[in-house]
């Protein structure tokens, strides 16, 4: 099981479209997403990378991005994101088994939602959803698939009010399990990669 010591950041009024400066300026690390899960159906791996920060009161994340083909067919928020081109940021904030899924297409339209079964999920109110600032370099307008080779870019400030089932103040001192995810279940080449691996059945 791999591990992070994730680095607070002291910065104030951080938007998402600063963060790739911001990260760049600290020297925050970026991790492959490079595990193939269900390798025998799905055997491709796209070149994908993140970091993460955080600061006072949000989550930081960077994604990097080339793969073979790119899709945003999802128009709006709680969409099908992952069947477009999608990033996604999993975290268990408390010992309760209860588990946050950030997921997040390539023009920025984001899925989020809790609970301790994977089948069983409490969608985000929509209040959260306006909170979580994005920034894409594909823009923010849907399409449908462009099958030739893309590089593309997402971060996301996400404030700690993300975590809507919990009082989570501050992550200073913090060990929290997470994973981060890239897929596309609509692409002309579907893929399921991970940082850690995903040990459940496809």
């Amino acid at each position: 099981m791999k591990h992070l010591n994730v680095k607070r950041i002291q910065a104030e009024k951080v938007t998402a479209k600063d963060v790739p400066a911001l990260f760049e300026k600290k020297g925050i690390v970026y991790n492959q997403i490079s595990t193939v899960n269900w390798a025998k159906e799905f055997p491709y791996c796209p070149d994908v990378r993140f970091a993460i920060a955080t600061c006072e009161d949000a989550i930081l994340v960077h994604y990097k991005v080339k793969e073979r083909s790119v899709r945003a067919a999802a128009t709006q928020d709680h969409g099908k994101v992952w069947e477009d081109s999608c990033v996604e940021f999993f975290s268990c904030p408390a010992g309760d088994g209860v588990y946050y899924n950030v997921e997040c297409s390539c023009i920025g339209k984001l899925l989020i939602a809790a609970g301790s079964d994977r089948n069983v999920r409490e969608s985000a109110p929509a209040e959260v959803m306006a909170s979580v600032d994005r920034w894409a370099t594909l823009g923010n307008e849907p399409f449908e698939t462009r099958d030739e080779e893309t590089e593309w870019e997402v971060a996301l400030r996400i404030p700690l009010t993300f975590y809507f089932r919990h009082d989570i103040q501050s992550l200073s001192g913090k060990t929290i399990t997470a994973n981060f995810y890239k897929c596309g279940d609509k692409l002309p080449v579907p893929h399921f990669v991970s940082w850690n691996p995903i040990l459940i059945e496809n």
